[in-house]
């Protein structure tokens, strides 16, 4: 019978194979670890810069808003200051109706009584 000095190759593994092969797995987790760390990081920064988008968007939203409001009251304002001024307007055609009626009026007894003392 023959004794074999060392295993061979094809049926296992060195110990420095299985140990670089571990070493090798280690790394790999490490890097799926940081990986995954990097991700969720990410994920949480864009959260936060989404709800600051977020809010500022309210934000300019509620002052437009609040703009709008205004204006609306502003124009709200001018429409009442405008239908002011047309009831003065047609308050001040009433009273130059009744002033040339007057006028005319006046201006016929004047002629009139001129008229009766040429007479």
């Amino acid at each position: 019978m023959q004794t074999h000095s060392k295993e061979p190759e094809s049926s296992s593994m060195t110990h420095e194979g299985e140990e670089e092969i571990l070493y090798d797995i280690s790394k790999l987790q490490e890097q799926v670890q940081q990986v995954s760390l990097a991700q969720k990081a990410t994920e949480s920064k864009m959260d936060g810069l989404r709800k600051d988008v977020e809010a500022k968007m309210d934000g300019l939203n509620k002052g437009v808003e609040a703009k709008m409001d205004g204006m609306e009251a502003k124009v709200n304002g001018m429409d009442a200051k405008i239908d002011g001024m047309d009831d003065k307007m047609e308050e001040m055609k009433i009273n130059m109706n009744k002033l040339l009626q007057e006028m005319v009026t006046n201006g016929e007894r004047v002629l009139k009584e001129t008229h009766d003392e040429n007479k």
